[in-house]
């Protein structure tokens, strides 16, 4: 069983069959034209000329066909090499740290979204505490809507807080 995936499996007569059968069929639409042309040319009739004319399109696009198979297989092969690199290096232990460092990545990424959303939350109480010192007075309802706001903002932000679940004190600075 040969592995798809390890390049010293593939022998070198594997990699040059292609090769060959391509040279092969570009050799062979060539004396093909050739003929054509030295047929032509002897009977001087434009039929043979014609015969010609197609077997240079024929040759044409034999030609356009190998060369293009020949880059992208080229292609193909640096994507595979560069997948299969990728795989590897994810394949591998990292260090002590195993499969953390991933877990490690996707919390710091859950945090940074977490934090986003308790600024956003506080930047509306703020906006709606502004709107209560503008309206206090002026009009009720505006003012009963923004402490609505505020008092569903200040839940929804709590919910996002991380609960300690009695690892011991909160510990921080205090501002006034």
């Amino acid at each position: 069983m040969q592995s798809l995936g390890n390049p010293s499996a593939n022998t070198s007569a594997n990699r040059v069959l292609p090769f060959k059968a391509g040279n092969l069929g570009i050799a062979v639409m060539v004396l093909v034209f050739l003929f054509a042309v030295v047929f032509a040319a002897n009977q001087n009739d434009v039929i043979g000329w014609i015969v010609a004319i197609i077997a240079l399109g024929w040759l044409l696009l034999a030609a356009f066909v190998v060369f293009s198979v020949r880059g992208a297989t080229k292609k193909a092969k640096e994507k595979f090499a560069t997948a299969q690199a990728d795989f590897a290096a994810q394949q591998m232990p990292q260090g002590t740290a195993g499969g953390t460092a991933v877990v490690e990545e996707q919390v710091a990424r859950a945090n940074a979204v977490r934090d986003e959303k308790l600024d956003h939350s506080f930047k509306i109480v703020q906006v709606q505490a502004k709107v209560v010192r503008d309206y206090l007075g002026k009009d009720e309802g505006m003012v009963e809507r923004a402490l609505d706001t505020i008092e569903v903002t200040a839940h929804n932000g709590r919910g996002m807080i991380r609960k300690n679940d009695g690892d011991g004190p909160v510990t921080g600075t205090v501002v006034n």
